[in-house]
């Protein structure tokens, strides 16, 4: 959440920020909010002193004066009660109102109202040129048998998939991949939960908004989440905790499974995999000292970039704008990887990573800062992106490297986690079943 000190002193800088998001909040009312609970905190801390200045004075007096007195003690515990009770629900109405409120953009974010508003920073790599007109990854996959989503659909329901032979075998090959660049530069490799308390969820800044509690599994008598993306149980890790300067950059690898209801996309994306409610990922998390996070954030995107380019497909980073912003992030990069083989095979850029800055947003709610060495403590800025959201590379993989008798060739950098195969074909796909 935002700094409550930081909209009493700038409220014309979050309501211009709010509007650039395109986000309806009452600014003002908040402001009307916040004094009034201050007025009541207050009130109750003067009445708690009047009730222990009154204690110290009854246990001094005798008779009538003493009786009289336990009677004003009497009568203020009751002044009291009343006060700690309205402000119990005034605290409530405030710090769910600070929730609502999204994170404050960088300068550097363009203004915008939604996505067709984002602007592309730069194309890279060079789109594949076919001699026959290449196929959707789901045609080719069927006949490879490496996706299934009819029997899926059977056993799971819509917008399910089994990943089979090859393509379970480049899975684990990406995993690798990743983890081996990543861990050179000082990444942790975790393997996270995937169900975590809705406090956590809730400190992330993912449940604030209808919108965004449509798109989880909850588990309400657990109270309990299945998570979206790995970050969403890695941020939390360090609730409560205060690193040391040195410490930090602190940065994590994750993978985990991660589920989504996919609420917002009824009747978009339903073919194949590439909009799923479960799907595999590999996450950089990253907690950083808050001059340190936009050169952290950079350096995401450049781990991101670096893996597209290691197996070689072209992709184009695009910053969001404001009005495209998710609420905890102060500013967004999403990379779009060129499929050849999307629309009616003309092709299309389909996102597949995102990287963001939350600065203190997120930590504020988790409570999570370092020491510097001047003794202060201090909110982290945090810090994630994706390395490989993996239903999305695999059909990034199977479109750019398609052959037109139906094969699909293995990125080299890949090979050598694949058990010698270097091509998907129907022959390897018999021998494989057998």
């Amino acid at each position: 959440m935002l700094d409550i000190k930081f909209i009493r002193e700038n409220p014309e800088e979050v309501k211009k920020a709010l509007k650039n998001r395109s986000a309806n909040f009452d600014v003002d009312y908040l402001l009307q909010l916040d004094e009034k609970r201050r007025g009541k905190i207050k009130e109750v801390d003067d009445l708690r002193a009047h009730q222990n200045t009154l204690s110290e004075e009854i246990q001094k007096l005798k008779g009538d004066a003493k009786t009289h007195k336990v009677e004003e003690s009497r009568g203020l515990k009751v002044k009291l009660g009343e006060a700690e009770f309205e402000l119990k629900a005034l605290d409530a109405e405030f710090y769910a109102s600070m929730r609502k409120i999204p994170n404050m953009p960088l300068e550097s974010v363009p203004v915008g109202k939604d996505e067709w508003e984002n602007k592309v920073l730069r194309e890279v790599g060079k789109k594949p040129k076919f001699k026959f007109a290449p196929k959707d990854y789901m045609e080719i996959a069927v006949d490879l048998d490496l996706i299934d989503t009819e029997r899926a659909a059977k056993v799971s329901g819509s917008r399910f998939g089994y990943i089979k032979n090859e393509a379970a075998l480049l899975e684990f090959a990406l995993v690798q991949l990743a983890f081996e660049r990543l861990t050179k530069h000082e990444f942790v490799p975790v393997v996270p939960p995937v169900l975590i308390k809705e406090e956590m969820m809730r400190g992330m800044g993912y449940v604030d908004s209808e919108n965004d509690l449509a798109e989880r599994y909850c588990f309400p008598e657990d109270k309990q989440f299945l998570v979206g993306t790995s970050e969403q149980s890695v941020g939390p890790m360090h609730k409560d905790e205060v690193f040391k300067e040195d410490e930090l950059s602190k940065r994590y690898a994750a993978f985990s499974t991660c589920f989504r209801r996919e609420a917002g996309s009824y009747g978009k994306d339903t073919h194949g995999i590439l909009r799923v409610h479960q799907f595999d990922k590999i996450e950089m998390f990253s907690f950083a000292k808050p001059e340190d996070s936009v050169g952290e954030h950079e350096l995401l995107l450049k781990m991101e970039e670096e893996l597209m380019q290691a197996l070689e497909l072209p992709y184009r980073v695009v910053a969001l704008c404001t009005g495209d912003l998710s609420q905890p992030s102060a500013a967004t990069f999403d990379i779009e990887a060129w499929l050849p083989g999307q629309n009616n095979g003309k092709g299309e850029y389909r996102e597949t990573h995102s990287s963001s800055n939350t600065t203190d947003y997120q930590a504020r709610r988790l409570n999570v800062k370092y020491r510097s060495k001047t003794g202060k403590a201090e909110f982290v800025h945090m810090l994630n992106g994706t390395a490989f959201a993996i239903g999305r590379m695999l059909i990034a993989i199977i479109e750019n490297y398609q052959q037109e008798d139906g094969s699909v060739e293995i990125p080299k950098v890949l090979q050598k986690y694949m058990g010698g195969i270097k091509i998907i074909n129907k022959k390897q796909e018999t021998s494989s079943k057998n």
